[in-house]
């Protein structure tokens, strides 16, 4: 016998100033979905040819980590704040310093990350993001 499990689910939109609607979507910055059993990372909606895009946050611990490698790698202070919205570039790195970032982050995490995807990462969000997603697809 088969059995049915409803989940009901809340999504909640955050107003975005000065974007004009795609698609159906208009005046959106984020959106956060959560369920009676689960609880899903906020999401962001980005205006892309195809509509809009969807990317999930990397976990706390990982972006904690890599910004404990940026510092280390880049020599800041510890009174340097380094979060997940932080540019490289703003961090005084420049493209040797994080083509060494990669470099530790890819012995630290044990991934291995493409010329192509290194070019785009530009904030330690970036990383955290790119890290997980290299870590499920190994796991695969």
């Amino acid at each position: 016998m088969a059995s049915t499990v409803a989940t009901a689910f809340a999504i909640s939109a955050a107003p975005r100033r000065s974007v004009q609607a795609v698609n159906g979507f208009s005046s959106l910055k984020s959106v956060s979905i959560s369920s009676q059993r689960r609880c899903f990372p906020s999401t962001r909606m980005q205006p892309s040819p195809m509509g809009f895009r969807v990317s999930c946050a990397a976990k706390k611990e990982t972006v904690d980590k890599i910004c404990r490698i940026v510092k280390k790698q880049l020599a800041l202070s510890d009174d340097t704040v380094v979060a997940g919205h932080s540019k490289f570039s703003e961090l005084g790195a420049d493209s040797l310093d994080t083509v060494e970032i990669v470099m530790g982050l890819e012995e630290e995490f044990g991934i291995c990350v493409e010329e192509q995807n290194a070019q785009n990462i530009l904030t330690v969000q970036d990383a955290a993001d790119l890290i997980e997603k290299l870590a499920q697809e190994k796991a695969l």
